[in-house]
């Protein structure tokens, strides 16, 4: 609870230079980013994980959060945007984190980053499909992919069908949940990568955006 306290407070200060979130009121950070993050456990067992990685983590949602809850994680965050990379590298000095990698960069260029990670986490980036392209080969075989989702997942579910076989993978589950004090109903899709991911995947973003799979 310090970390997250300490989390808060910097997220606040520097929120105005760095364009992090809309939402600054104390409830509605600890409820909305702080707990829909940490409901990845959810469906995964955390403890039984050892490499993570978060695709568009912004201002670190979901990973430091999980990472300042499972200290014993490798986190390795890939954000395309640079400034800030250099908020959350500020904030992983703040939190006193070890075994965290934040690259400035795009998912679909990270080359020598595919099978890499037990788990990939991504929150509000982008539809599935597109995600799907981006994410799925950065996960080991027979690892995981974890879409953090709102509640009107269900048709990005059936536009996916297509994208799933293509890249080799299947869901797992779908998993509904409340957030606290009625902020809403939040998603969670689990998938699991059966093989590797044939070698034309990702394509270039401008591809992957205009004729997701």
């Amino acid at each position: 609870m310090d970390k997250l306290e300490t989390y808060y407070d910097f997220l606040v200060s520097e929120n105005k230079k760095y364009n992090l979130t809309a939402i600054t009121d104390k409830e509605e950070v600890y409820i909305k980013h702080f707990e829909d993050s940490l409901s990845v456990d959810r469906i995964i067992d955390l403890n039984n994980i050892n490499s993570i990685c978060d695709v568009g983590s912004g201002a670190g949602f979901p990973g430091v959060v999980i990472k300042i809850k499972y200290p014993h994680l490798k986190l390795t965050i890939i954000e395309p945007t640079a400034k800030r990379c250099n908020f959350l590298s500020q904030l992983v000095l703040k939190l006193g984190l070890k075994d965290v990698i934040i690259i400035n960069g795009r998912a679909e260029d990270m080359k020598n980053l595919r099978s890499s990670f037990d788990l990939v986490v991504a929150r509000a980036v982008s539809s599935l499909p597109i995600l799907l392209e981006l994410c799925i080969p950065l996960v080991k075989v027979k690892g995981y992919f974890v879409a953090l989702k709102g509640s009107n997942y269900s048709t990005e579910v059936e536009q996916s069908k297509r994208a799933l076989k293509l890249l080799d993978s299947s869901i797992d589950e779908c998993y509904e949940y409340e957030l606290s004090n009625n902020y809403g109903t939040h998603s969670l899709i689990k998938i699991y990568k059966k093989m590797e991911t044939n070698i034309i995947y990702p394509r270039l973003y401008k591809d992957i955006k205009s004729k997701p799979l």
